[in-house]
């Protein structure tokens, strides 16, 4: 069934690879986007695109009739959710409210929100299920897990149907649909930036952790299987209830196994120094996604880490070579 939606954030790396495979899909898509870390040549085309704010913008698109939202625009940046928290507390909560305000008021009836696996904050238990406690250690996890209380209350109280995906380590490309961000903190784009020369070496925090070789184990998803999600929790999303599911491969790469993996990828030495642990860190987080393989139908189909870290690393030579 052909849908008519809005992808606020549309012009960021998630919601650039949902918006084209959304188009795919044979759905027509209008893209509400600021720019404030988007890019506007990363909008796909086909997609009718209005820069703007997610909640004002869309609020105003609303009225001309759709039949649900896929909700991508956020502040994301955990260091500066500590330091600046109002920024999160209004550029994502209160814009979620506002942005599920107008959807009530237009009688627009679904809702997919983009949420984080940092709404567990160090979690005891590995693989991690969407049961396990919400304790989240910084204000971008608290906003991101505020907006999901809000969207149960609304669902509960006015029919929404609404999906939150809550994500682990995004990574890897989608053609020409890439990571680019101005100040980056993820992993494997960081080691990428050693190899392309833009930095001498990649520190390595924390040596000393109960894993196979002392480093952290995060759980990697490749960025097409996570839009894949997305087309099924539209499709999927119920009246009245509000869905939360866990986004992993279900599988924990070490830092040392990506460095790695970016060497043989690469073939540069990509050099890497010890630094002390972060605070805050924990030894792993890996992803229990059996709720959305059971109930969305989705399993990833781009788990193995050398060709997440390929299609990364090709989107990084492609532009470069722009």
């Amino acid at each position: 069934m052909a849908l008519k939606l809005i992808v606020t954030g549309g012009a960021g790396y998630v919601g650039s690879v949902c918006t084209a495979k959304l188009l795919k899909a044979g759905h027509e898509v209008v893209v509400v986007d600021d720019l404030s870390t988007g890019h506007a040549d990363a909008v796909p085309e086909g997609a009718r695109f209005v820069e703007g704010d997610a909640a004002d913008a869309t609020a105003s698109l609303l009225a001309e009739g759709f039949d649900g939202v896929l909700h991508f625009a956020a502040k994301s940046l955990v260091g500066e959710s500590m330091s600046d928290p109002g920024k999160y507390w209004r550029g994502n909560v209160f814009t979620a409210i506002r942005l599920l305000d107008a959807m009530r008021e237009h009688g627009t009836a679904r809702l997919v929100f983009s949420s984080t696996a940092a709404t567990y904050g160090e979690p005891e238990v590995s693989p991690i299920p969407e049961t396990a406690p919400t304790q989240p250690t910084n204000t971008y996890g608290a906003s991101k897990l505020a907006i999901d209380h809000a969207i149960t209350s609304y669902a509960r109280a006015h029919g929404l149907a609404a999906v939150s995906l809550r994500y682990f380590n995004v990574a890897g490309a989608y053609g020409r649909y890439g990571e680019r961000h101005t100040t980056e903190t993820h992993l494997i784009p960081l080691v990428l930036q050693v190899a392309t020369g833009d930095r001498d070496q990649i520190q390595i925090f924390g040596e000393d952790y109960p894993t196979s070789d002392g480093t952290a184990v995060r759980d990697y998803i490749h960025v097409a299987d996570l839009a894949d999600a997305h087309l099924l929790a539209v499709q999927h999303a119920t009246a009245g209830e509000h869905r939360i599911y866990n986004l992993g491969n279900g599988t924990g790469f070490s830092v040392r196994q990506v460095i790695e993996t970016c060497r043989d990828v690469t073939g540069h030495e990509i050099p890497a120094v010890a630094a002390p642990r972060r605070a805050g860190d924990p030894a792993v987080l890996v992803a229990a996604s059996d709720r959305a393989r059971e109930e969305l139908g989705w399993k990833p189909e781009h788990a193995d880490l050398h060709d997440i870290v390929s299609d990364a690393w090709h989107f990084t030579e492609k532009r470069r070579r722009a």
